[in-house]
């Protein structure tokens, strides 16, 4: 019988061991890699041409969704994306008929996608597979339309409230929200999440700098052509003289 070739990508090692072992015991699963970032994983899928994936879809620089656009149409496994996304996300993976597993999950529900993958496997429609995944991609990539933001931390999951962020600042290829005197971080990148905020409530005032518009106490403007934003918490931010067309936005002229 021939073994269905099968690629995990994650980036968190410990997500991909829970993986490896729950696959290991399937005896028509053959792992063919394992890989912990988007760009490689690219690169071994064109490799390795898996019948299936495993595809994680918060990871630094090139996401799952990239991932999958970078393919393109000439590659066409199954995917089970793995996500920590919320309802509204949830729902579009139902809607497109694209199974998923939401991090935590149980033997049980990994049981259940897997079943699912391998049926499709094996009636594979490279058409409908295609068609599926890119509407599944417009649907999450549309602006975000749910109150809150998860966020893995030490191997679970948390949910930030948008009302309750201050501003989001960008840490190389995360984004660190401010939430009162705490501070988490998120596997993205502050393009990817700013393309997922309410632009009437979320504006980027800097290339490193997000704030959320009902924070903002105060403006003053800096001798260069630069302003100060002053927050009801007391923190200030620069919006560049760049970023000067976002004054309307902010709701200062």
């Amino acid at each position: 019988m021939k073994k269905i070739r099968t690629l995990i990508v994650d980036d968190e090692s410990l997500a991909r061991d829970r993986m490896r072992q729950l696959l290991q015991g399937e005896s028509e699963i053959e792992i063919v890699g394992e890989c912990a970032d988007g760009k490689s994983a690219v690169e071994k899928i064109r490799q390795a041409t898996p019948d299936l994936i495993f595809l994680d879809v918060q990871m630094p620089e090139l996401d799952g969704f990239g991932v999958v656009e970078a393919l393109g149409a000439n590659v066409t496994p199954v995917i089970v994306f793995v996500t920590a996304h919320d309802k509204f996300a949830l729902r579009a993976f139902e809607i497109h008929a694209v199974d998923y597993l939401l991090k935590p999950f149980d033997r049980e529900r990994f049981q259940k996608a897997l079943q699912r993958a391998l049926d499709q496997v094996k009636q594979r429609d490279t058409g409908k597979l295609l068609e599926r995944q890119a509407a599944l991609i417009a649907a999450l990539r549309s602006p975000q339309t749910d109150d809150r933001l998860a966020v893995k931390s030490g191997g679970h999951v948390v949910w930030v409230k948008l009302e309750d962020v201050d501003w989001i600042g960008s840490a190389d290829n995360y984004a660190e929200l401010h939430v009162g005197a705490k501070s988490h971080l998120m596997r993205e990148t502050l393009a990817a999440l700013e393309a997922r905020l309410d632009p009437q409530k979320f504006v980027r005032i800097s290339r490193s700098v997000i704030v959320n518009a009902r924070r903002i106490k105060e403006l003053k403007r800096l001798f260069y052509g630069g302003y100060e934003l002053i927050l009801q918490d007391g923190n200030k931010l620069t919006l560049s003289r760049r970023y000067r067309d976002k004054l309307q936005q902010l709701g200062f002229e």
